[in-house]
């Protein structure tokens, strides 16, 4: 077997149970509810590559950019140690499928200029939303990651696991889950009056992975496993 190109995912633990982190070159999912932590692990994937000199971009929809600024500083995270190597870029559903759709665009230009080798899209979920029905569904995701692999970027991709709600959300799990590399999901969940807050790894492509849910938190550092 050829040996495989491990991408550090920011979080030691976590590489330590994904055989050294994600696949070079692979698109891989987070899911989970609001405030399980997926925002922050997303994050510090694109600060590990900063720190190894290797260009990150995260695309958001649902904040603006001095939000998002803010929010990642308040877990103590310096970003102007980084912002050469560490690009914010707000977008909106339409653009990204204006760029499929197009072959050309603000996010395609900006990952030949800084030679991006790691990309976050935080939440993909809008973007899927926009269409009408599952097929619809299934070929923007196709396009999409076609782009995505042709970039020769290791893709973060988040999507909140309250949207199964309805039948056309839970077309977009099925299809992501089908369609991505690895699938990491954060539970969050009431035991004893106490929130208590999980790490789950559903899937990795052509690797073990253990079968168990790890107790994590959320502090001033960001997500660590207790």
């Amino acid at each position: 077997m050829p040996k495989v190109n491990r991408i550090s995912t920011g979080n030691t633990n976590l590489d330590k149970l994904m055989e050294g982190g994600f696949e070079e070159g692979s698109i891989n999912l987070i899911e989970g509810g609001p405030g399980t932590g997926k925002t922050i692990l997303a994050v510090n994937f694109l600060l590990e590559g900063a720190k190894k000199n290797e260009p990150g971009i995260y695309v958001t929809f649902e904040e603006n950019v001095n939000q998002l600024k803010k929010h990642i500083e308040s877990f103590d995270i310096d970003l102007k140690k980084f912002e050469n190597k560490f690009t914010i870029l707000s977008q909106t559903p339409e653009q990204l499928k204006n760029l499929i759709e197009n072959g050309s665009g603000t996010l395609d230009s900006l990952i030949t200029k800084t030679k991006a080798k790691r990309l976050v899209i935080d939440t993909i979920t809008p973007f899927i939303l926009m269409e009408k029905d599952k097929l619809s569904m299934l070929e923007s995701c196709s396009s999409l990651f076609g782009m995505i692999r042709e970039w020769n970027c290791t893709a973060l991709l988040t999507a909140d696991q309250d949207a199964k709600e309805d039948s056309k959300n839970e077309h977009i799990s099925n299809i992501l889950e089908y369609e991505v590399d690895s699938i990491i999901l954060l539970h969050s969940r009431e035991i004893n009056n106490t929130r208590k807050r999980f790490l789950e790894i559903i899937k990795i492509r052509g690797s073990k992975h253990p079968d168990k849910l790890f107790p994590i938190q959320i502090n001033e550092k960001g997500l660590i496993f207790i």
